[in-house]
């Protein structure tokens, strides 16, 4: 398990008690990864399987029948690695991990119903393993009212924690951080709590 059912409670907890202070909403994501990426396992295996006969033409004097069988054993083969280890993510560029990341930190925000709140003061604040990637996603009621760099202290405290292995505790501070900044702008008042507080483990 990439994080222990004590670190995801302690989670759910530190979002309760943010959330006491506020009429926003704070909802945390953990995905393993953002994307199985296999298009990219299938297109370099495929690209290996085309180069490959002409090797076998030039240096052996392989028949047409043992070439295409070397060829298919060769794409399945690379296939089956590329595929099935941490390799795969190596495969894809920077560039399209991140935004395959930050497309999966949008979706998040809309399954898990924050735009679908009142006042507009939901955060998320989404983490994916694999790519690396921590993103704070703001709705509009509390994304207006403060500047986007507000956000990166907690995306820091994520990162640096996530490096040391203590994703949990990265969580917890980054919840705080965001729970002090919807406080500031959304008092408690009147709310009604509709959504979870609890890690989601993707």
């Amino acid at each position: 398990m990439i994080l222990s059912i004590e670190d995801q409670r302690r989670v759910g907890g530190a979002i309760q008690t943010a959330e006491e202070k506020t009429s926003g909403e704070i909802v945390c994501v953990l995905a393993r990864s953002s994307s199985d990426y296999l298009a990219y396992a299938t297109a370099w295996s495929a690209l290996a399987a085309l180069i490959a006969p002409w090797a076998l033409v030039a240096f052996t004097q392989f028949s047409v029948e043992r070439i295409l069988v070397a060829q298919a054993l060769l794409f399945t083969a690379l296939f089956v690695v590329a595929s099935a280890s941490r390799l795969r993510h190596f495969l894809v560029p920077r560039r399209v991990r991140r935004a395959q990341a930050h497309r999966a930190a949008m979706e998040q925000f809309m399954i898990r119903g924050m735009a679908r709140k009142a006042n507009r003061a939901g955060v998320l604040i989404f983490v994916s393993l694999a790519e690396r990637y921590v993103r704070i996603v703001a709705d509009d009621g509390i994304a207006d009212k403060v500047d986007p760099s507000v956000w990166q202290e907690a995306v820091d405290a994520l990162l640096d924690r996530a490096s040391e292995g203590r994703i949990g505790d990265g969580f917890m501070i980054a919840v705080e951080k965001c729970g002090a900044v919807l406080a500031a702008h959304f008092p408690p008042g009147e709310r009604r709590d509709d959504l979870p507080d609890r890690l989601f483990v993707i």
